[in-house]
Order: C-alpha cells, then structure tokens, then sequence
C-alpha cells in the first residue's frame, strides 16, 4: 500500500479553509489530515477538527519558537503543513525542518498587501481604501519572511466601485474554499511522484 501524505493544519481562527482541507482530504488516495495545531484555545477550528475526527494540538507561541511544535510534528511522522489562517511567523528551524513542504494562503494577490501585519480583514480594507481594480489569492510556500515564499498560484477577482471591506472578503473566501484543497492535492501529488 503506497504512503499516505500526513499533512497537518495549522490554524488559528474560525477554521472554514481548514473544514475544506479535512473534506478533499477524507477518504483521499494519496493524502489524510492527521493533526490540527492550533494557537488559541477557543479557535472555532478545534470544534471543526473534533467533528472531523481529527485530533487537534494546542500550543502557544513560546512552545513554537522554542521547538516543541516543531517536535511535535515530527514525532506525528508528518510530511506536508498547511496553514490556514495561521496568523503567527513560521519559525526558521520549523521551516528548515519542512523544505517546500509548509504552505499558505493569503487573501491578495503578493506581493501586494503582504507583510506583517497584512492577514484578514486588515488585507480586504488596504485593497478596498487602495481603490485596487482587482484582488485575490495567492497560494505560496512559507520561507523565514511573512508572506514571500515562492507562489504555488493565484486566483483574481475584481474589486467592485461600491464594494466594502466586507463583500470583498466574501468573494476571497469564496476563491479560498475553491482552490486552496486543489493547490495542496497538486502538491500532495507531485511529492507522491
């Protein structure tokens, strides 16, 4: 029987992406979700990873500078971590650890509207005061700097004149749901090669 793909998820809100991954992932021939990490105790994707049967690690900031996610995730065998709303810097041993094996999702087209600071609604309000024509997704590898790992891909849509902060990241969430689980399984396949 060939290897499944471990992948963990690292989150840190709501958990929507993160419900999508474990769905294209369920029953997937070549991948499973096996851990969700998560860095604040009442996230809603702890609910999420529960009803999916996925067992989920709580951990703080210290505990991922310091090593013990980064062992954690080793003693857990996995082999891809996908981040989904994870709002903290990936620290440079974990990335080492997972060379062009830690991805991430960020609701604008890089390297626009990136950086520190750049996650959420804080995105969707600089497009829309930038008076942007178009914005979107980018899918990309996580490197040692806030969102300038190199681009897997990225999925536009237009920036309406009368939208607010609000409609537009109902149509980011939107590319999110459709194409993150596509991009990751890509991802999954081409290790799997």
């Amino acid at each position: 029987m060939p290897h499944l793909t471990r992948i963990a998820i690292l989150a840190s809100g709501s958990g929507t992406n993160a419900q999508r991954l474990m769905e294209h992932f369920h029953l997937h021939e070549r991948a499973e979700v096996v851990l969700i990490g998560c860095d604040q105790p009442k996230a809603g994707v702890i609910q999420r990873a529960w009803d999916h049967h996925v067992p989920s690690y709580l951990f703080n900031g210290r505990q991922l500078k310091d090593g013990t996610v980064l062992r954690e995730l080793q003693g857990q065998r996995i082999d891809l971590v996908v981040l989904a709303g994870f709002m903290r810097l990936i620290p440079e041993d974990v990335v080492r650890a997972f060379p062009r094996r830690i991805i991430n999702i960020h609701p604008a087209l890089l390297p626009k509207f990136g950086g520190k600071g750049m996650y959420g609604h804080h995105v969707h309000e600089a497009v829309v005061a930038a008076k942007e024509t178009e914005s979107g997704i980018t899918i990309h590898y996580v490197n040692e700097c806030y969102d300038e790992g190199e681009h897997l891909a990225q999925f536009r849509c237009p920036v309406l004149p009368d939208d607010t902060p609000d409609s537009l990241a109902d149509r980011i969430h939107g590319l999110e749901h459709a194409h993150y689980p596509a991009v990751v399984g890509s991802v999954v396949s081409a290790m799997s090669r």
